[in-house]
């Protein structure tokens, strides 16, 4: 804007740059966490917690592998081994990720090969034994989890196994297709996200933007000082999350409304309030179908991805698994009855209605149900691993478009 100044009787125009919106840093609570403290899980998932495996935060926990176990014969009842295996109380059981020959039960997975005949295979029973017990004795980076060392089977309980695995050496035919995994359809997701009688996270689009309009404790409402949402917003939700100096960590869509409100309305809407994930899900909806760019110019942003690269190959739990055993080595396969999707579109739909669980969940939430279903314990919502992570799964989304609210199962 100009500016207009006299010298010598001679009126000049001096032209001021003035900061744009994308330049302006906005207002936030930079000290304290934007999540309730002390962290505590979320009253209706399991009590249970994995002090003794690692976490995203602490990996360094989990009980390096052992030495093969000599054993020259495994003798065992393959009776019990059969029921053992099959028992989807004990982690889920083989059938999770193997097919185990004529007997196997239904919706047998597909992540790890198929077991029909490896009683025929020539394995040993020292090999056996201790790829049950603990795999990683012969492959350090092996998927599947150490039954053995971790926890989840007894010596006696592995040598019955053995003893079933011996007997397999009869491949399965499939009468009803949905039990093989080879030709069971895979899912579709063709629901309409913004149809509130479809997606019941659609109803939330317009309780955020009630909230948008509403004063906080000092007076001041969101529409205040963004007038037009709808021009304002179009873009911010699929540029999100970036890199903050000011805190020295990634922020993103949902910790930046919670540090924002605070710092301009005095507002508590802290992470997993309902306030805060009402909010995320109407700015998201403004920048339904916009694509996805996620900004990494600066060399801290670029490190924080770097990071969450390194965080996706972390393997955490009692199961000791890592994103990417999921969502790369395990991808397009079955995990029993679920689909295991690339890590390329797991992001563009959040925030979810989880059908589930029937509430809705953004990216944070979810990556706390993903460290709990291997039996890691859960980071905080606003815990800076979470936001590396969630840099590096944002831009393995890039140029997808945005498609939040959404639903799932």
């Amino acid at each position: 804007m100009p500016l207009l100044r006299i010298v010598g009787g001679v009126v000049f125009a001096i032209l001021v740059a003035v900061p744009t919106m994308a330049q302006q840093r906005p207002p936030l609570q930079i000290e304290g966490a934007a999540t309730p403290q002390p962290w505590q899980r979320y009253g209706d998932w399991t009590k249970a917690h994995w002090a003794s495996y690692n976490t995203l935060a602490r990996r360094d926990v989990t009980p390096p592998r052992g030495t093969e176990i000599v054993v020259e014969t495994v003798s065992g009842e393959p009776a019990k081994g059969q029921k053992l295996a099959f028992d989807r109380r004990r982690g889920g059981g083989c059938l999770a990720c193997h097919i185990m020959g004529p007997k196997t039960q239904a919706l047998p997975g597909s992540v790890g090969p198929d077991l029909s005949e490896i009683g025929s295979a020539g394995r040993t029973d020292q090999w056996l034994f201790n790829y049950v017990f603990d795999p990683r004795v012969y492959n350090p980076d092996s998927v599947m989890p150490p039954w053995g060392r971790h926890g989840f089977y007894n010596e006696g309980e592995i040598r019955d196994i053995v003893a079933f695995l011996k007997t397999l050496k009869t491949p399965i035919t499939f009468a009803d297709p949905l039990n093989d995994p080879a030709r069971r359809a895979k899912p579709v997701e063709d629901r309409d996200p913004l149809d509130p009688f479809v997606n019941p996270g659609a109803d939330h689009i317009e309780t955020g933007a009630a909230l948008f309009n509403k004063p906080g404790p000092n007076g001041k409402a969101c529409i205040a000082c963004h007038a037009n949402p709808a021009v304002a917003f179009k873009r911010w939700a699929v540029e999100m999350p970036k890199w903050e100096p000011r805190l020295d960590k990634v922020l993103g869509a949902e910790e930046f409304i919670a540090r924002h409100a605070k710092a301009t309305m005095d507002a508590d809407y802290a992470m997993q309030s309902m306030a805060n994930t009402d909010l995320s899900v109407y700015l998201h909806s403004l920048a339904f179908g916009e694509p996805i760019r996620i900004d990494l110019s600066s060399p801290a942003a670029k490190a924080a991805f770097e990071r969450g690269e390194a965080l996706s190959k972390v393997k955490i739990g009692q199961f000791n698994l890592a994103c990417t055993d999921c969502h790369q080595r395990g991808a397009n396969n079955w995990l029993r009855g679920q689909w295991l999707g690339e890590a390329r579109g797991q992001f563009d739909h959040f925030p979810t209605w989880r059908t589930s669980k029937n509430e809705l969940w953004d990216i944070r939430k979810r990556f706390q149900w993903c460290n709990v279903q291997v039996r890691a314990d859960e980071l905080p919502t606003d815990a800076a691993e979470y936001g590396e992570l969630e840099l590096y799964l944002r831009k393995m989304n890039e140029g997808l478009k945005l498609a939040a609210p959404n639903i799932r199962h």
